[in-house]
């Protein structure tokens, strides 16, 4: 009988969701310490989790019969995914669980922001009749700075038109015919920051966004914005923000989250007269904890009792058969995705995916949604082989999947051509044993590992070029595991493809793009 292991808190509905399953067992242990986890993983075959379990490679080694885990919410960082992955686990999430509540949170904290509502509650209580020093701000016609127009942020969107703000969005992924369709105008960052009276950000966190609001963004910005941020701590600069208060720059900020949680008692932040903060509460209510404690017994169980695999966010929802013949393709569309999804980061219109060979024999369509999670990989931190297409349509992104008989120069194919801001053409093959290469890269044929942090360089063809890149990283203390060379002879222009055992800093990518000769040079993170 299979057994499932619940070791966080879940909803008494989900408990009986799983319980109710035919032929389940199910064993409550919440709050195990990480030896008695240990033990108890190895007669489970299902996992139910929440933030407060740590599934390290040892839990997994660990789990000889363990075939699922169910993370009830959308992160998996307390997750080692890549080792379930190799073992074959399955690693499912919920991520429509919480969108409305954690909307719901980034208005609240506006509103009471710009009322001054918990100031002049705590000097209520403290016998206090200050009613000047409260004078508020009216919302109505106001303009809502919307940073990502995910699903968070298109409810946020809405429920601030209500209040009958005008929003303005940012989102490089977003067509700006999908924003019109919301009735909310698209700008850039820069002109959100220049234009807004009131700030909110939706994004993952990710290199790109960490600091997104930091000092220079708040040296644009109108004076007296005020800042919300219910998303992830990072995203808004922290000692810039606090600057920026101090300096009257910034009117006030909503915080929910921070970069160390919780913070310390002495933050500055948290004893700043003009924040008004709360202990990460943005999935903090009945509704969705429910939600989604009900979404994750439902799909353990279905995954358990019948096969049936949703919003996993490490396979797709295929049968075992066709995943055996798929896989290496899979990985290689993943690939090719992120490269794509990485060297064009503005907004995409359209990805033409060409499978050609032995590859397009078989039923392609997991591996057009492995294109697709790989690409949309920086854009949304929800993305999953499951619902990666519906992001991809939200989006906006036409998803053109074909078919060749063309002669190849490899047995399999898939070729990638992404247009829109930026028009890039990225193909992979397989090669012996299972191994993904990348083998063009627009005009240029190579054939290179995709793996790791990658610097891709394209230069004029110029003695001393590939000297100098060495001499530049190895100046910066970077080894290179790798380098593929190629060349247009038409045009007299070079591309590298270096792999580097660590990721060059902007300091670093800098001093290459300014050598000699340089063209222009990318940094890429493919992975393992």
């Amino acid at each position: 009988m299979p057994r499932v292991l619940v070791t966080d808190s879940l909803a008494p509905q989900g408990l009986e969701i799983l319980r109710a399953a035919p032929g389940l067992e199910v064993v409550e242990a919440p709050g195990l310490a990480p030896g008695d986890l240990l033990e108890a993983i190895r007669e489970a075959d299902g996992l139910v989790i929440r933030s407060g379990t740590k599934v390290t490679a040892d839990v997994i080694a660990a789990g000889d019969r363990l075939k699922v885990i169910g993370r009830a919410g959308i992160g998996v960082d307390n997750i080692d995914v890549p080792a379930a992955t190799q073992r074959g686990i399955v690693v499912l999430n919920t991520p429509e669980g919480n969108n409305i509540t954690t909307a719901e949170h980034a208005i609240a904290l506006l509103v009471a922001l710009a009322r001054h509502i918990p100031q002049a509650t705590a000097s209520m209580k403290a016998g206090k009749w200050e009613k000047k020093q409260f004078q508020g701000l009216e919302l109505f016609n106001r303009v809502l700075g919307v940073i990502g127009l995910g699903n968070i942020g298109r409810i946020v969107a809405d429920r601030a038109r209500g209040l009958g703000m005008r929003v303005i969005a940012a989102d490089p992924h977003i067509a700006p015919d999908v924003a019109s369709k919301l009735d909310v105008e698209l700008v850039s960052v820069d002109e959100l920051i220049a234009r807004a009276d009131a700030i909110t950000v939706h994004v993952p966190r990710t290199k790109e966004t960490t600091g997104l609001l930091g000092a220079a963004a708040f040296a644009r910005a109108k004076p007296g914005v005020l800042i919300i941020n219910a998303a992830r701590g990072g995203i808004v600069d922290e000692a810039a923000l606090l600057t920026a208060l101090e300096e009257g720059k910034v009117g006030g900020a909503g915080l929910d989250v921070f970069v160390e949680e919780p913070p310390p008692g002495d933050h500055p932040l948290l004893l700043h007269p003009n924040v008004i903060c709360t202990p990460h509460l943005g999935a903090s209510t009945e509704q969705a904890q429910l939600n989604v404690s009900v979404a994750v017994a439902e799909q353990v169980r279905d995954f358990l009792v019948d096969g049936t695999v949703r919003n996993a966010v490490n396979v797709p929802s295929v049968s075992p058969e066709l995943l055996a013949q798929v896989r290496p393709y899979l990985r290689l569309g993943e690939k090719l995705g992120r490269f794509q999804g990485q060297l064009c980061p503005g907004a995409i219109e359209e990805i033409e995916i060409e499978y050609a060979g032995e590859v397009a024999e078989l039923r392609v369509a997991p591996i057009t949604i492995a294109v697709l999670k790989g690409m949309l990989e920086e854009a949304s931190d929800r993305v999953n082989m499951v619902n990666a297409p519906l992001i991809a349509q939200e989006r906006g992104i036409r998803v053109v999947e074909t078919k060749s008989t063309r002669p190849m120069d490899f047995a399999s194919a898939i070729t990638t051509r992404v247009r829109g801001g930026t028009d890039r053409l990225i193909a992979g093959a397989i090669f012996h044993g299972d191994q993904p290469r990348i083998v063009r890269i627009d005009d240029f044929m190579l054939e290179a590992i995709p793996e790791g942090p990658t610097i891709l360089l394209q230069n004029h063809d110029q003695p001393g070029v590939v000297g100098a890149v060495g001499k530049a990283l190895g100046d910066a203390g970077l080894n290179i595991s790798r380098m593929q060379l190629a060349l247009v002879r038409e045009r007299a222009e070079a591309a590298m493809l270096v792999n580097v055992d660590q990721a060059p800093d902007d300091e670093v990518m800098e001093g290459l793009r300014n050598l000699p000769h340089m063209i222009s040079a990318q940094l890429v993170d493919l992975g393992q």
